[in-house]
């Protein structure tokens, strides 16, 4: 489906049309920063969860559904398929891929900034387990779309000792202000483990951790600092609140209009 068109969350007619900075719906007259795209796959065993999270009832135009066999189909049908500013609904975290892919082709400098409990720096060679879930962020730096400078990992603290060698190789931290400083628009990766356990639902929760409203702080920061492009919730189960779901998507200024 064209981003141009995309089904209204509120009347479910194709009749959400991009015009300007979002969609507006030409049947009921709703308004939406950004476009839903949902990538049902997660890429490693047991991750099933994950996946079915993807259909979670998001109140957003649905731009585009990206169900491919391969992690290489998907970031090449993704970014051909995003909408100009993507809310992308995974899955397992490689549904950021596509999405940072997509965004880096666009006029100036993108920064990432990478909200998880996890490192997802992992390659093939250095991954303990195999799942490619554990790769993503190495996968964007190292497939080009972002440069590591223009990167900040915020929250991480399960790392393996390969990824913490990695930081210490390219620099990466927490540091925000590092990584947003000559960049012109922001991508925010948001694995939703890197809230403190109990705050939502998650797959793979680990001690410590922001809280929802630090969380929502730190997002509506990140904004004020640096247009967001785009935005994607990943590591999710079913169980997960939608309502939490909003109200990070409207800290960072993508909620509905």
């Amino acid at each position: 489906m064209s981003w141009l068109r995309a089904r209204c969350p509120d009347c479910r007619t194709l009749t959400a049309v991009w015009v300007g900075d979002g969609y507006q719906c030409h049947s009921c007259g709703r308004a939406f920063a950004a476009g839903l795209v949902r990538v049902p796959r997660a890429h490693g065993s047991g991750g099933g969860p994950m996946s079915e999270a993807a259909w979670l009832p998001l109140p957003f135009p649905e731009a585009a559904v990206i169900e491919c066999d391969s992690l290489e189909e998907q970031i090449a049908a993704q970014a051909a398929a995003s909408p100009p500013r993507p809310l992308v609904l995974g899955g397992c975290c490689c549904a950021h891929v596509g999405a940072i892919e997509a965004l880096a082709g666009g006029t100036g400098r993108l920064a990432v900034v990478w909200l998880d409990a996890h490192g997802d720096l992992n390659t093939p060679e250095s991954s303990p387990s195999g799942n490619a879930w554990g790769m993503p962020l190495r996968m964007a730096i190292d497939r080009g779309a972002v440069r590591a400078d223009d990167v900040a990992l915020v929250g991480a603290r399960a790392l393996d000792p390969p990824e913490r060698d990695y930081l210490a190789e390219t620099g990466i931290d927490e540091d925000v202000a590092r990584a947003l400083d000559g960049a012109d628009r922001l991508y925010v990766a948001l694995d939703c483990d890197v809230l403190r356990p109990g705050q939502l639902a998650c797959f793979m929760p680990e001690p410590g951790g922001p809280t929802l409203t630090e969380l929502e702080r730190t997002l509506a920061d990140l904004a004020a600092r640096l247009p967001i492009a785009g935005m994607g919730l990943t590591g999710l189960v079913p169980a997960a609140d939608v309502a939490v779901l909003v109200r990070l998507v409207s800290a960072a200024g993508l909620g509905p209009v």
